[in-house]
C-alpha cells in the first residue's frame, strides 16, 4: 500500500466513512498504528452514534473512564 492509499483510509476511517474492520482488510493490524497515524494527521477517531442495543453499556463505559481521568488530575 502507497503512503497517499493509507493516508486516504486513514481520513475516511476519521470521517467516519470506512470502519476499523474495513482498515483491518487493507492491512492495518495494530490500531495502535491507527491512532498513531491520526495524531499525526491532527485527526480524531470517529466517534459511534449513540444508538442501538449497547447504548447503556457505552455510556457506562464512558462515565467509568471521565471519572478516571478526572481522579489523576
Amino acid at each position: 500500500m502507497t503512503e497517499r492509499e493509507r493516508d486516504k483510509l486513514i481520513r475516511r476511517y476519521a470521517a467516519g466513512e470506512i470502519t476499523w474492520h474495513a482498515l483491518r482488510e487493507q492491512g492495518f493490524d495494530d490500531y495502535v498504528e491507527v491512532l498513531g497515524a491520526l495524531g499525526e494527521r491532527g485527526l480524531r477517531p470517529p466517534v459511534a452514534p449513540m444508538d442501538g442495543p449497547n447504548v447503556e453499556a457505552r455510556r457506562r463505559g464512558r462515565a467509568l473512564i471521565r471519572e478516571a481521568l478526572q481522579a489523576h488530575r
